[in-house]
């Protein structure tokens, strides 16, 4: 199972971007993600490498996509670029026929250059740079949202043709990893007043927009929204505005484990679309799923490139050297806070888990801490876990690893940024 170079072929246009990617293609449907990275790890190791490194799963991606159409089968999905913008998540996302959310120049082109087409992105940032406004004017990405006034002014010099999405702060009080409320959004008792605003400047609002957070805990947020969305709607219909888009935003669960959370979700948000929204409505329905698609689908190796035992290097108060049965272990890994793991340090309710990659003779576990490979004294990933003893060299895997990872990374102290891997199964591919 080498890695093979997938290249322009009409029946390869999936993999072509503006490189060419490298793709494992594995015999039948599918393939353990930890056998796929043994392999990896075991040609690392006799090129005389230990970086850590990525696996991306093609077909996880595929899976939640078609998962997706069959349980929210009237929300158009528009993928949220900056949870993961690789260019290969972004073209086999476009090649299922995804929309996209972007909210910068970069990202816009970015997609474009996927070969999307301008109507199938949402510039879905309501404070944009002016400069960012007349970029999307000249590529003609006319869907772009807004929460107040100096945005409405901005929009009106910049790009008078577009078309308008109103964001809504939706209620609080609903367990999330991240609140995004407390940044974008308006309140609706605001919503007459902006909406009156874009009427006076002559301004194409088509509708409504929330985000209800990241990573939503608790379904019952969407319904919450989406009520408010409606009401929202009456009110525009009353200064007689004919409103026919409603973006439900993001905040869908995507991790390994969750899939019974996000089948409750799907429930919850059909039945107050159904409610408010019926398919007579004729309303357009979109959604901003990004953690959704790609948690699950990156898996990250990391290597132990440093080892302290606690108990053993730790001195007495006679500065003697303590030999202890309940060992402690400080693992030194090349990847950190600074890199794969920074998202994590502010989602303090995710509970990530290492896992040795490859079975450890003794199962023994010790508590020990994980750092990254920094001189910052913050560079800390887990403060304890339980692994058994490993020894410098071997790998650890971090599953659902997809989501605001790669994106984040910012080279502090010149660490490398771990090289992705993808693979597919033949039957999917």
């Amino acid at each position: 199972m080498d890695w093979v170079t997938l290249g322009d072929r009409p029946d390869e246009r999936l993999c072509q971007a503006r490189n060419t990617y490298k793709v494992k293609l594995v015999p039948g449907h599918m393939l353990p993600t930890l056998e796929v990275m043994r392999a990896k790890a075991e040609e690392m190791l006799q090129q005389k490498k230990e970086d850590a490194f990525y696996v991306f799963d093609l077909g996880d991606v595929v899976g939640k996509y078609e998962k997706w159409l069959r349980l929210i089968p009237r929300v158009q999905p528009f993928y949220a670029v900056k949870c993961n913008p690789s260019p290969l998540v972004v073209k086999l996302l476009a090649h299922l026929g995804a929309g996209f959310d972007c909210a910068s120049q970069a990202e816009i082109d970015l997609v474009l250059a996927m070969g999307v087409a301008p109507s199938h992105i949402v510039f879905a940032n309501p404070c944009k740079q002016n400069s960012f406004i007349h970029f999307a004017n000249s590529k003609g990405v006319e869907m772009m949202t807004f929460d107040n006034e100096a945005e409405l002014q901005k929009i009106k010099e910049a790009f008078p043709r577009c078309r308008l999405l109103l964001r809504i702060l939706p209620k609080s009080g609903f367990k999330t990893h991240s609140e995004l409320g407390n940044k974008y959004g308006c309140h609706l008792e605001d919503v007459p007043h902006l909406l009156l605003k874009a009427q006076q400047l002559q301004l194409n609002v088509i509708g409504i927009s929330f985000n209800v957070g990241s990573g939503v805990l608790e379904p019952e947020a969407y319904s919450a929204a989406i009520t408010m969305a409606a009401k929202a709607f009456d009110m525009a219909k009353e200064l007689g505005f004919s409103f026919h888009l409603l973006d439900i935003g993001g905040g869908f669960l995507g991790s390994s484990g969750e899939e019974e959370h996000f089948e409750r979700t799907a429930k919850v948000v059909n039945e107050a679309l159904q409610k408010y929204f019926p398919p007579e409505r004729n309303i357009r329905l979109i959604a901003e799923p990004g953690t959704y698609f790609v948690a699950s689908a990156f898996t990250l190796a990391v290597n132990v490139i440093g080892k302290r035992v606690e108990s053993r290097d730790t001195p007495d108060q006679q500065n003697h050297m303590v030999e202890s049965c309940n060992k402690t272990f400080r693992y030194f890994l090349n990847d950190g806070v600074f890199g794969s793991f920074l998202i994590f340090a502010f989602l303090r309710t995710v509970k990530l888990t290492a896992e040795p990659l490859h079975a450890q003779t003794n199962p023994k576990k010790y508590k020990c801490s994980l750092w990254g490979p920094t001189c910052a004294g913050i560079d800390l990933i887990f403060d304890q876990v339980d692994l058994p003893e490993m020894k410098v060299g071997d790998y650890l895997c971090v599953r659902n690893m997809g989501y605001y990872t790669t994106t984040m990374y910012n080279g502090f102290n010149g660490m490398p940024m771990p090289e992705v891997f993808p693979y597919c199964a033949e039957d999917i591919w």
